[in-house]
């Protein structure tokens, strides 16, 4: 994350909050000092029962959102300084314009400020990359195919 000429009054660490498919994970927490390097990989995972046509995953993803925060460790819960919000479609399977390079690498988004930060907005460069599989069940179990 990047946010050219801020400095932060707080110097608490810092960590990126994420929102997909229904799942909550966190990264490490980093120092108070931009640029913010997460070398990080999120694993989300999610079955969907009864889909059958890509299509219908087209249209759940598209009324599901993905949410990303940029947080600081000020007590007592700690403060939200930058959100992201995208329909999880989107957010996952982007349009190659906003994409450099191969399908998912090097995405770059601007985040939205939180009254609590002063400045620009941070820029978040991140990459997604996506695995959809099909599976059957029988008796019970899924057996991919």
């Amino acid at each position: 994350i990047t946010c050219p000429g801020v400095v932060l009054k707080d110097k608490q660490k810092l960590y990126l909050s994420v929102f997909v498919l229904g799942k909550y994970k966190k990264t490490e927490c980093v120092p108070a000092v931009f640029p913010l390097f997460f070398q990080e990989r999120l694993l989300f995972e999610k079955e969907f029962a009864n889909i059958v046509d890509p299509g219908d995953l087209v249209k759940l993803l598209e009324f599901d959102t993905a949410v990303l925060e940029l947080i600081q460790l000020i007590p007592p819960v700690g403060k939200v300084l930058a959100t992201y919000e995208e329909n999880t479609r989107d957010f996952l399977f982007p349009d190659p314009k906003l994409t450099r390079g191969h399908h998912g690498l090097e995405r770059e988004i601007l985040m939205k400020r939180s009254p609590f930060f002063t400045g620009i907005a941070p820029k978040l460069r991140f990459s997604t990359t996506s695995l959809i599989s099909d599976s059957l069940l029988i008796l019970g179990r899924s057996h991919l195919q």
